[in-house]
């Protein structure tokens, strides 16, 4: 898989990049990761990308421009285009659902905002796949882009060790519920004991533990989840 993340801060992604599975995928050419300074399509000498909103209003927008022209030549770096998704807490909901949509894409080309957003026009003539990761404000698109590359690099074959894992997670699976509790040694802490059937080898009755776990954290936490069930 290939990520094209287009941003006026790279250099928030530097350390994000040499972490745990990200970095592991990316030294096994599982996932190409390249990042992209928006500023370098801004075409006066102070490399100016924002400026304020017609009609009035507080702080200052991206103009589409720079924006458009960045999207377009980068996007036609390579066979395909590509998947462009723009971070917005105006998308649709990021869930996991979502994440298993975007991870069916060869390449996805992710587009920072920052400021009061962007230029209404970028969203006009790129027509992208809006996304939000919740419904809060952040300080810029860059932990939401993140945030979708560590959700999806999950379901890209061969980045987990073991291919179940994400299967299992919670939201994942054809039931879409929460994950059951899980424990590991000691078998005691604090008068707290793993429960006997994790501890019988008798993987029916473990798996069977399992889901009725799953139903019942899911009811408590999050029980609309659960539908008509």
């Amino acid at each position: 898989m290939r990520l094209d993340i287009l941003t006026l801060f790279p250099e928030m992604f530097s350390g994000y990049l040499g972490q745990s599975l990200l970095k592991l995928a990316i030294e096994r050419q599982l996932v190409e990761v390249n990042v992209i300074n928006l500023r370098d399509w801004a075409t006066d000498r102070h490399r100016q990308m924002d400026d304020r909103p017609f009609g009035g209003g507080p702080g200052m927008l991206l103009m589409a421009p720079p924006v458009v022209e960045c999207v377009e030549e980068v996007q036609g770096r390579g066979g395909s285009p590509g998947h462009l998704v723009m971070l917005t807490p105006q998308g649709r909901k990021l869930t996991q659902q979502v994440v298993e949509e975007l991870a069916g894409h060869e390449r996805l080309v992710l587009l920072c905002g920052r400021y009061e957003g962007f230029d209404d026009r970028v969203r006009q003539i790129l027509a992208p796949d809006e996304i939000s990761i919740g419904d809060y404000i952040l300080g810029g698109g860059e932990v939401a882009a993140m945030t979708v590359v560590d959700t999806v690099i999950r379901l890209v074959p061969g980045v987990l060790g073991d291919e179940m894992s994400s299967r299992q997670d919670s939201f994942s699976g054809p039931e879409r519920l929460l994950e059951h509790e899980q424990y590991t040694r000691p078998r005691e802490y604090r008068g707290l004991s793993v429960p006997e059937v994790l501890l019988s080898g008798n993987h029916q009755e473990i798996a069977a533990w399992r889901r009725k776990q799953s139903l019942e954290r899911t009811r408590q936490r999050r029980a609309d989840l659960l539908g008509d069930e």
